[in-house]
């Protein structure tokens, strides 16, 4: 098995564990976690809501029980659009591609417990995109402008990172350019550093220092400044912290940046709204529990899961991170079969469309530089 397959494996393995596991506690504090599980979640468990169908009518989700989520329903959803386009894409492709992809294709909904189309099941930031760019015909490059600003893009990048390994500027700056027809501002960068980190993550010799170094690199504003600040108080904790103790301290290190507010379901008046200031809570948190549990794949997920308000992107990007610091070595094949048994999707084969499209454009890649050289080598002669 190539490198390219095997962490092309790993991140969509990661990635669908902490979607699945952080699924059933999303929204939720961790006092309300504890409280409705007996404890911390430490696997697959039961929706939150065992009445899921009228228990929150505006998103009548069956979350829990091994059931991915919309963050890796869409991240398969762009692993196609790449294994149409078969090569490097931008806004034009999410709405030549992608957007019909969410409206015509019939697949099994495991939060809907039936087969449909994607788009009833993304929501409304994700919608967004279909009224835009179908209905609207908006600059593919400029539709994300007037979305609320949250993590919609930045949960399903993950591919970007695959497609770019071990060049996280090149992720950075293809996420960016995709992520416009759907996010602005630090939605939108988020999306960015999100596909660095992973592309940083696949590299030969990676590390969790080698991911945040990346993602530093790249971030601008509020999210590089979030990062930094959680990062920070992540290397700040002793090594024997409880669980407990980590969550409260990402929480605190975050606060300042995050415009959602204490209450997740009772958002503050201007949350999710443009600034150079603020930044998503997901991805700093994210590689927050990646330095606390030193890119642990499991106690890194839990954490995220643990954690409690976004906690289904928080545990997805950390673990595509994670996992692909540690390869398929560290999967636990127990949850992620029984994951992919309860949301009736076969892994082996994204990973299989992705990396070999992967393998196409790294070697596309190689043979543009070479001709690059040629040209600055030529104008240098000249």
């Amino acid at each position: 098995m190539s490198w390219i397959r095997e962490r092309t494996a790993a991140v969509l393995a990661g990635s669908a564990i902490g979607d699945a596991l952080g699924g059933a506690a999303e929204g939720f504090s961790p006092e309300k976690i504890k409280e409705r599980y007996g404890g911390r979640i430490t696997g697959i468990v039961p929706p939150y809501h065992l009445d899921w169908q009228t228990a929150r009518p505006v998103s009548p989700y069956h979350k829990g029980d091994g059931h991915i989520t919309d963050d890796t329903l869409m991240t398969q959803a762009l692993i196609r659009v790449y294994a149409e386009r078969r090569d490097h894409i931008d806004a034009f492709a999410v709405a030549e591609s992608l957007v019909p992809l969410l409206q015509t294709e019939i697949r099994w909904i495991p939060e809907l417990e039936r087969e449909s189309i994607l788009l009833q099941r993304i929501f409304l930031a994700e919608k967004w995109m279909v009224a835009r760019l179908q209905y609207g015909h908006v600059d593919p490059r400029e539709a994300g402008v007037g979305n609320v600003v949250n993590c919609g893009a930045a949960m399903y990048m993950a591919p970007v990172g695959i497609v770019n390994a071990g060049n996280p500027e090149a992720a950075y700056a293809e996420a960016i350019d995709v992520a416009g027809a759907h996010q602005s501002s630090y939605g939108r960068e988020a999306a960015g550093v999100f596909a660095a980190a992973v592309a940083a993550s696949v590299a030969v010799g990676a590390s969790v220092d080698s991911v945040i170094d990346a993602a530093l690199r790249v971030a601008h504003d509020g999210t590089a400044a979030a990062i930094q600040a959680v990062v920070d108080a992540a290397r700040s904790l002793p090594e024997d912290a409880d669980d407990e103790t980590v969550g409260a301290v990402l929480r605190d290190a975050i606060r300042p940046f995050d415009t959602v507010g204490d209450a997740y379901r009772e958002p503050l008046m201007d949350a999710r709204v443009p600034s150079r200031t603020k930044s998503i809570e997901e991805l700093p948190v994210a590689l927050g529990f990646l330095v606390a549990y030193r890119g642990d794949l499991m106690p890194t997920v839990l954490g995220a899961v643990n954690y409690g308000r976004d906690s289904d992107s928080i545990a997805s990007m950390a673990g595509s991170i994670a996992a692909g610091i540690g390869g398929v070595a560290v999967i636990p094949a127990d949850i992620i079969d029984t994951i992919a048994t309860a949301s009736r999707v076969d892994f082996d084969e994204y990973a299989a469309l992705l990396s070999d499209v992967a393998e196409e454009i790294i070697a596309a890649d190689g043979a543009r530089a070479q001709a690059d050289l040629r040209r600055i080598a030529g104008l240098q002669e000249a």
